[in-house]
């Protein structure tokens, strides 16, 4: 019985865009100019979004997309700006379930009028989401990071500090995995002094300067040690922290050539708090250049 219902939903969209299509046709001739043009191209508006949302129903959704924008377009004609930008979110909404690479034309688009009005925190919103399809649909980290990047820039410049600072925290998740480092740790170091002086982050601050040291141990052992020493002055609260008490198990552990003891304190700290898969990545990738250093000792 669904389907039956699908197929007729189909069929009415498919007329309603067909009737939409007469309308601004008939809206741009001499004649339908003079009798009411802008009305008919508000009333082929209406058309293509209710069967937009009869191709949603139906879950046909590059249709359903096609709709939204083919309103959008019309409503860009008519300098409808919002109700443009709004149409074309549907469709990267729509597009999102069958075609990622369309979805995000569409959000482009709508960013593209956003800015053009001044805004900006909304702009920062749909570039998130450009980055998510990125991420998870095309897997194109490079560009998730530039789009992550963009939306922390937008949400700065209006204020919204932990908004920008979730979206560089992915920056600087993907940096390190991508080994840029510097950046990576320049991030972390940034948010982590910034949490440190505020009573509601504070206790996030360590998780950062713990990330941060980490990154400076892939670059160089000796670089983390004296990072180290720097976030414990700043932050004294981190000494006493099982973040900062590993990392210095593994200083000692890599100085030694020591991969059991290194082993060990991992294992010892993960019984308590999990690692998470980027810790474990990082872990691994110090531990695999001490038995580099380890076969040059032999």
């Amino acid at each position: 019985i669904v389907n039956m219902d699908n197929t007729g939903k189909e069929k009415e969209a498919m007329a309603l865009m067909a009737e939409a299509e007469k309308k601004v046709k008939s809206s741009q001739s001499f004649f339908g100019s003079l009798f009411g043009g802008s009305s008919k191209m508000e009333e082929a508006c209406d058309m293509y979004g209710r069967a937009a949302n009869m191709f949603k129903m139906a879950k046909n959704w590059s249709a359903a997309g096609n709709a939204f924008s083919q309103a959008a377009l019309l409503h860009l004609q008519m300098q409808n700006k919002h109700d443009a930008a709004t149409n074309f979110i549907d469709a990267g909404n729509a597009f999102k379930k069958a075609d990622p690479q369309e979805a995000i034309n569409c959000l482009n688009r709508a960013i593209e009028i956003y800015t053009d009005m001044g805004r900006f925190t909304i702009a920062a919103k749909h570039h998130v989401t450009i980055a998510e399809i990125y991420e998870t649909e095309l897997v194109d980290i490079d560009k998730a990071i530039a789009h992550y990047e963009q939306a922390a820039d937008y949400y700065k410049g209006e204020e919204s500090i932990s908004s920008a600072n979730k979206c560089l925290l992915k920056v600087a998740s993907y940096a390190a995995q991508l080994e840029q480092y510097p950046k990576a740790i320049e991030i972390y170091e940034q948010i982590g002094t910034h949490a440190m002086d505020s009573t509601l982050l504070k206790y996030s601050a360590k998780d950062y300067f713990f990330k941060a040291a980490l990154c400076h141990f892939c670059v160089d052992m000796l670089n983390a040690k004296l990072a180290l020493q720097k976030y414990e002055e700043m932050f004294p609260a981190f000494s006493d922290s099982r973040e900062c008490k590993l990392v210095k198990k593994l200083l000692d552990a890599f100085e030694e050539q020591n991969v059991d003891a290194y082993t060990d304190s991992v294992k010892e700290y993960d019984t308590i708090s999990r690692l998470d898969q980027w810790l474990t990545t990082m872990l691994l990738r110090i531990k695999k250049t001490m038995r580099e250093d380890d076969s040059d000792l032999r």
